[in-house]
């Protein structure tokens, strides 16, 4: 297949799930703003904080409050990663590759499409009550997944595609356990039992986690809520479980042949490896932040071998070669 399809799919699904992850914390994180104490500040800051962008975000609004965080994940066009610009340029790969979806998917991205446009241009960030947008997000985002699962051959396109949804996925169960797992610990339990079941609920929520860890460890512990979302085998948003199935499919891709893995396929093995022979107890509660920062930026080194591997001139020219790709 062409390297710049490969590219156009691997990047439509990143920003599919980037825009389904976006529009699930800001719906967690609204509910968890009506349950809070009065007296507690705005929990806004940490939910731009989970994403990485807090940088960009205090240059353009400074003040971290409701309006301007929402405006600012929703719908902020100087803001390469709000859900308008994940679904703009999510449409725009899928327009470049045409031939390698079917209609239905297209139809689909086409209509998230124009229902994110038609809210940014309403200034949805100002209604009282924005919840059900970004429910309707959601909803479109996992409709996708379904026709993804459904319809599309089992060819190089779709693995591409799984690679990348699963990577994004991998990195965002990180991120917002990175960001919320320090509000959990003994020392900073400063209101006591109610707030911690609150933030704890909200932890899972936000990787729609809440529902398999009850079923499965019953009462909430933070301990076992890092155990399941870095850990768990079976959890399709477990960061293990990204790391398992992306390795199949990067295999796939780079044919499996014995002593012919590439680069990228090595190192998605070693970091998957790390996590398969371990469990919470082998990290330091008191080195968590290090740990799942190390997770992100090998995840981001991967993420940039898989572009040398596969989509730069060099991939193109040497897959070509071998008679893995053609331009």
């Amino acid at each position: 297949m062409l390297s710049r399809v490969a590219n156009a799919v691997y990047w439509m699904n990143r920003y599919i799930e980037r825009a389904e992850n976006y529009a699930r914390f800001i719906d967690v994180n609204y509910n968890l703003s009506l349950e809070m104490p009065p007296s507690l500040p705005e929990q806004w800051k940490p939910l731009v904080v989970t994403t990485g962008d807090w940088p960009l975000f205090e240059a353009i609004h400074g003040k971290a409050n409701r309006n301007n965080v929402i405006l600012f994940l929703g719908f902020e066009k100087e803001n390469p990663s709000s859900i308008y610009n994940c679904i703009s340029n999510a449409r725009e790969n899928a327009r470049s590759i045409r031939p390698e979806i079917t209609k239905e998917v297209w139809e689909q991205i086409n209509a998230m499409y124009y229902m994110v446009k038609d809210a940014e241009q309403k200034k949805l960030w100002q209604r009282k009550d924005p919840r059900p947008f970004f429910n309707d997000v959601k909803r479109g985002c996992q409709l996708l997944y379904g026709m993804f699962d459904c319809i599309l051959a089992r060819n190089n396109s779709w693995h591409f595609g799984n690679i990348g949804k699963l990577i994004e996925r991998a990195d965002k169960t990180s991120r917002i356990l990175d960001v919320k797992y320090h509000m959990l610990q003994p020392d900073t339990k400063e209101h006591g039992f109610p707030l911690e079941l609150i933030q704890s609920v909200a932890l899972l929520k936000s990787a729609s986690a809440y529902d398999m860890y009850r079923k499965k460890y019953g009462r909430l512990s933070i301990d076992n809520i890092a155990q399941f979302l870095i850990f768990d085998k079976d959890f399709p948003r477990a960061m293990l479980r990204c790391l398992m199935i992306a390795e199949i499919s990067l295999n796939i891709v780079s044919q499996g042949r014995p002593g012919t893995h590439t680069t990228s396929a090595k190192q998605l093995g070693l970091l998957k490896s790390q996590l398969e022979y371990a469990d919470v107890t082998d990290i330091n509660p008191d080195g968590m932040h290090a740990y799942l920062d190390n997770f992100q930026n090998t995840l981001n080194a991967i993420s940039n071998t898989i572009f040398e591997d596969y989509f730069s001139i060099s991939a193109v020219h040497l897959r070509t070669q071998e008679g893995h790709f053609s331009q």
